[in-house]
């Protein structure tokens, strides 16, 4: 019932019985956006106030970026810094981690880079939201060549170039300490 209330409010009753299923496949990943949207929005308050993230125009499946320090100003996410843009990027993968039914979406988070982009007290804020997703049982891996975030991870994969086209796999925890894997 809850889904006939909320196509009646869209004004989408007649998308269920379409055909070839494309309007109610579009109706279905606009709740699950709206579910994203709101989701990283919560963490962008974390991350960064400043910005907030809403559905684009026309009601499609795009994203715009609303500034609040610019009188909510709406931009284009191409528009953003590289640092701004890694944080909005941030929340979305952090909030599509938290999208999950009964049994995870996300289990394992990646990123490559982006935290060199960051100053300092918005690198820790970073840092501080990804030990938060790993206190909650994620697995988050990170990769970097940044020195402020490779001394907050604990467990890390290193991997030492050894010449002629060899390399070393070190496994530590936070040193230089273990040896070759």
């Amino acid at each position: 019932t809850q889904v006939i209330r909320v196509l009646e409010e869209r004004g989408w009753v007649d998308v269920v019985g379409q055909r070839d299923g494309s309007k109610f496949r579009r109706f279905a990943q606009s709740v699950t956006l709206d579910q994203l949207v709101r989701i990283a929005n919560a963490e962008l308050d974390t991350l960064n106030p400043r910005y907030a993230l809403r559905r684009g125009a026309a009601g499609d499946l795009t994203l715009d970026v609303v500034d609040r320090d610019m009188g909510d100003e709406v931009r284009a996410p191409r528009s953003l810094s590289g640092g701004e843009r890694f944080l909005v990027a941030l929340a979305l993968a952090l909030a599509l981690s938290g999208l999950e039914g009964r049994h995870s979406f996300v289990d394992t988070l990646f990123i490559d880079e982006g935290f060199g982009s960051l100053d300092r007290d918005t690198l820790d804020v970073a840092i501080d939201a990804l030990e938060a997703l790993q206190g909650h049982g994620r697995k988050v891996g990170v990769i970097t060549h940044v020195p402020a975030m490779i001394e907050r991870i604990a467990v890390q994969v290193r991997v030492v170039k050894r010449g002629g086209g060899r390399s070393e796999v070190r496994i530590s925890d936070g040193g230089w300490g273990a040896g070759p894997v």
